[in-house]
């Protein structure tokens, strides 16, 4: 049986659709415990002053990771190791050396920069929550420094990470984050109870403890034992500095656009960030399921056209992942729009998170969704250029987005604060008049408005630099998937108002039979639809679906299309 499941792992697909598919399916292992450490903080901690405390105590550790941690990327450091390789299976003292060294300094910047943020965040809190009362704000100090562990067991679980893609076990590479969610359920379940919010603090670092401990026996198989050099080779170092910083600047000015936007929710009615984080993890499921999938999919086979000077093979594959993109994004907004309370409910529903909390959320949850194509062609568009060896104008372009973020979370708060008619209308259109704190759904206006224009510049250059006189066809990929997402959010709609003289909407069963039959209803008349217009993405998955690929003879990629 295991043997079976790691040929399945090892196989080259024969199409992105496949490729992402399994990918997909990953995700999807992993939002599922995510979405259940959600459902917990909501029960066990409530959206409230010491969840607040919590989600603004990752902000630092998390950007320290974002702009540190990711320079020991596999996407960064499996190049470099091929090449020591020299095509060779075993990994030899050459890759032993470097791997070394690569570990000796990531710890020692980590651990000097982690010192430095320990001595100064009592200063540094005050930025990340200027709203906060003196006791949250100790809260957050000492949380905080507890997490900074965190970024560096996880930078170091990726950087053994690159050693386990390699000898082709993605099954143990993909279950990381599965345990890193795992942790931190074990902290909310046993030890939060008992010393409260540092408790979680404690079940973060056990998740990211796992994460790193689930590889090492792959790797330590291999021959890789990391272990500390004094004599660390810098110029080693830079080069993998020079190639990592423009990737690592990218993440980290859309980290810290969100540490503002986090800052901003810091000084609006007390869990105004756990609202807001509530509804950004919501959204973020079907974008790590969508987007993440197409774009670290179609990546590799970027790379190989692009350097093969197959321009037109390039165009075709990034076109193919766009459509796609479009293809399952169009219908997840709807879904996520139409039956945002179900969804909140279901997911987040307990007695410690009220009705209004779940009307803000889901509120909060369709605003954010409304960019969730845009941020998963974002995704794709980034590594397009990437593989094409370009990566200054995603720099660019993303800082100047993030940026716009930042600017857009003061104007929507002033705007709403200001100009009560705008806000009444915001509250009208997502049904939530009445509710105390509606101001925090300023905030994922912002961001979505942000990743609107982020996706316009980004795609304008893209296509000025890659696409001139390319027909793509992808307007009517829109064109028919938006009709067919319309005809999806009317039915759906319309089956939740017949649902709800069905099914009792006091209980959790009741709330989810209401939400799943009209989705489904919904769903049926999308295929319908785009049956009868013959879409071409419809087909495209449903051959890949179809296909049997798992039954099929295993072909291991070859290293160098790594």
């Amino acid at each position: 049986m295991v043997k079976k499941i790691f040929q399945f792992l090892n196989k080259e697909f024969h199409s992105i659709n496949e490729a992402a598919l399994l990918l997909g399916a990953f995700a999807f292992l992993s939002q599922i415990l995510g979405l259940v450490r959600d459902r917990l903080l909501a029960h066990v901690v409530g959206a409230g002053p010491t969840l607040d405390v919590y989600y603004a105590a990752f902000r630092v550790p998390d950007f320290l990771y974002v702009s540190l941690g990711s320079l020991a990327s596999v996407t960064v450091l499996m190049p470099f190791i091929v090449k020591r390789m020299g095509g060779d299976v075993e990994y030899n003292a050459e890759v032993r050396k470097f791997m070394n060294n690569t570990f000796s300094a990531f710890l020692l910047v980590m651990l000097a920069c982690s010192g430095v943020i320990f001595i100064f965040m009592p200063y540094l809190a005050n930025l990340i929550a200027p709203g906060f009362s003196p006791d949250q704000m100790h809260l957050l100090v000492n949380t905080s420094r507890m997490m900074l562990i965190s970024p560096i067991l996880i930078g170091i679980s990726n950087l053994i990470g690159t050693i386990t893609q390699l000898t082709k076990k993605f099954f143990i590479f993909s279950l990381s984050p599965v345990f890193y969610n795992l942790g931190i359920i074990l902290g909310i379940v046993l030890i939060y109870p008992t010393l409260g919010v540092q408790g979680l603090a404690i079940g973060v670092i056990l998740g990211a403890l796992f994460h790193m401990l689930i590889q090492i026996p792959t790797v330590s198989k291999a021959g890789i034992r990391l272990k500390f050099v004094k004599n660390i080779d810098w110029n080693e170092i830079y080069s993998i500095v020079k190639v990592s910083l423009p990737r690592t600047l990218t993440l980290s000015f859309g980290s810290f656009a969100f540490m503002a936007l986090i800052a901003l929710a810091s000084t609006l009615v007390p869990g105004s960030i756990s609202l807001f984080t509530f509804s950004f993890n919501l959204q973020s499921v079907p974008v790590g399921i969508i987007g993440i999938s197409y774009s670290v999919a179609a990546f590799p086979m970027l790379v190989h056209s692009f350097n093969s000077k197959n321009i037109e093979n390039f165009r075709s594959q990034i076109v193919e992942g766009a459509r796609q993109i479009i293809f399952w994004s169009l219908p997840t907004m709807a879904l996520f729009i139409v039956l945002r309370a179900q969804i909140v409910r279901v997911i987040l529903g307990s007695n410690s998170f009220s009705w209004a909390q779940t009307r803000l959320t889901a509120a909060g949850v369709a605003l954010f969704v409304i960019s969730l194509c845009s941020q998963a062609l974002v995704l794709l568009l980034v590594r397009g250029y990437y593989a094409a060896g370009n990566t200054k104008k995603p720099l660019l372009v993303n800082l100047s987005s993030s940026i716009l973020v930042i600017i857009l979370g003061y104007v929507s708060i002033h705007v709403f604060q200001s100009y009560s008619g705008f806000q009444t209308n915001i509250e009208s259109l997502l049904r939530v008049q009445g509710v105390h704190g509606t101001i925090m759904l300023a905030l994922p206006f912002a961001y979505a408005l942000g990743s609107l224009v982020n996706v316009v510049l980004l795609w304008g250059i893209f296509k000025k630099d890659f696409m001139k006189n390319y027909n793509s066809g992808i307007n009517r990929t829109i064109f028919e998937v938006s009709i067919a997402s319309i005809a999806l959010g009317s039915v759906a709609y319309l089956m939740l108002g017949i649902l709800d003289n069905v099914f009792s909407l006091s209980t959790f069963i009741g709330v989810f039979l209401q939400g799943f039959v009209a989705g489904i209803a919904g769903i049926i008349v999308f295929c319908i639809v785009l049956i009868l217009l013959k879409n071409k993405e419809f087909i495209s998955i449903t051959k890949a679906v179809t296909h049997k690929f798992w039954k099929e003879k295993v072909i291991a990629p070859e290293q160098a299309e790594l």
